[in-house]
């Protein structure tokens, strides 16, 4: 098994890995520099048209943003796949596709070399979770074009794990094969996280028997405290968060410390920009450029997550930088309340403090001038006094007086990808 960490850096000095990422920078920036008409036009405009223009975080930060929109804009003018191809077509051996959960869909390519460098990021989080040869890994997600399915299947091969795919089968067909088979990790969201153990025990199918450990991604929640609680108490297990996205790759990844998100500074440059001043901050947006996806590079990528990074090292000894409470929301999910900001990771770590509540939903509306919070939620058979309790924990975490009415079992929705359980009808027709 490959040792990504020794092999990455992990524990590098801060001042060596610097000298490295930007060493890596410049090699990317040959080609894109040479043939990606994105970037080459983009970055020759802020004055870059070598290499050895950037050389530090300061020349980094003198570079214009990447945005999704423009990334939008780009492909609606250069069907269908846009400028930012650095090699002719005929080198890319891959098309996967953003979910199209925060806009119109992306189209992504690679090129052999670049599904290599996905693959070792994503198994940088096998490593740091203790998975191996041993395990048997079951991915419960459909495989359709969202590329994190594929490369969590790559990498868990990668490390010479025994790859389980669970696309095409119903909730208790793949709690069935877990438990047949003796999973050892299971791979998922961890809003399907826990809907796979409540079938499972209603089905009596000891799926988690084998369970050691699960790895999460697609939303916040393995960094929720009462979420990652319930999906270790669920499953018996070591609950552990991760990281990425279609259009940068698998950036993040939690230790066996469980302390946050670490980010694999040697395959990105990360920084952390105030919302408001665009200035380096403690708290805001995750701003990441990386460095070995040369076929459809991506540089200052505002990602729209919302972080706050970590102001002491991680006891594991790695120097990567690391986010406190790891991704805590999206830039543009943060709501104002009767004059409270809130993230929705915030109101599900209250709803979830609650442990008769087996799932809910949270719709904000304007009565006239008043914001009105309102949360609906299933409970087990002695949850008899949750809904006070959650508007309790709501207050206590946010200030915020909230509606809290039980519906039967089964009425709100299970998502197997990215859950939607905040909505806010103020700027929407209901």
């Amino acid at each position: 098994m490959v040792d990504h960490n020794s092999r990455t850096g992990a524990r590098l000095d801060r001042a060596r890995l610097t000298r490295e990422q930007f060493s890596a920078l410049r090699r990317m920036l040959e080609p894109v520099l040479a043939t990606n008409a994105f970037y080459r036009d983009k970055l020759a405009a802020a004055g870059v048209s070598r290499p050895e223009d950037i050389a530090s975080l300061e020349d980094l930060r003198r570079l214009p943003f990447t945005t999704r929109r423009e990334l939008t804009e780009d492909q609606a003018a250069h069907p269908p796949h846009g400028s930012l191809l650095t090699f002719p077509l005929e080198r890319y051996t891959r098309l996967h596709r953003t979910s199209g959960t925060t806009g119109l869909p992306l189209r992504w390519l690679d090129t052999a070399e670049s599904w290599q460098w996905l693959v070792d990021s994503w198994a940088c989080g096998y490593d740091a979770a203790g998975v191996g040869a041993e395990d048997g890994v079951f991915l419960a997600f459909s495989f359709g074009p969202f590329i994190g399915l594929w490369c969590a299947f790559e990498a868990a091969r990668r490390v010479g794990a025994m790859a389980m795919p669970g696309g095409g089968l119903s909730t208790e067909q793949r709690a069935r094969l877990m438990a047949d088979n003796r999973a050892t990790v299971l791979v998922s969201t961890p809003t399907y996280a826990l809907h796979l153990a409540d079938v499972a025990r209603a089905n009596g199918i000891p799926a988690m028997d084998s369970v050691r450990v699960t790895i999460h991604g697609g939303e916040p929640g393995a960094s929720v405290p009462a979420t990652k609680r319930r999906i270790a108490d669920a499953w018996g297990a070591t609950c552990f968060d991760h990281a990425g996205a279609t259009e940068v790759g698998s950036w993040g990844f939690e230790c066996a410390e469980l302390s946050g998100l670490h980010i694999n500074e040697s395959e990105f440059i990360a920084e952390v920009l105030d919302t408001a001043s665009g200035e380096p901050a403690a708290e805001g947006e995750l701003v990441l450029t990386n460095l070995g996806r040369v076929g459809m590079p991506l540089i200052r990528y505002r990602t729209g997550d919302h972080v706050r990074l970590a102001s002491d090292p991680c006891t594991c000894g790695r120097t990567y930088v690391r986010l406190d409470g790891g991704v805590t929301g999206r830039v543009d999910d943060a709501m104002v309340i009767r004059g409270t900001v809130v993230f929705p990771a915030a109101l599900e770590n209250a709803i979830r403090s609650v442990p008769q509540v087996t799932e809910y939903a949270v719709d904000v509306d304007r009565r006239g001038t008043l914001d009105e919070l309102r949360v609906r939620i299933e409970r087990a058979e002695d949850g008899g006094g949750a809904p006070a309790a959650v508007a309790e924990s709501i207050r206590r975490a946010t200030g915020l007086r909230a509606e809290v009415t039980a519906c039967a079992v089964g009425v709100l929705p299970r998502y197997e990808l990215k859950s939607r359980r905040v909505r806010d009808h103020r700027n929407t027709p209901i």
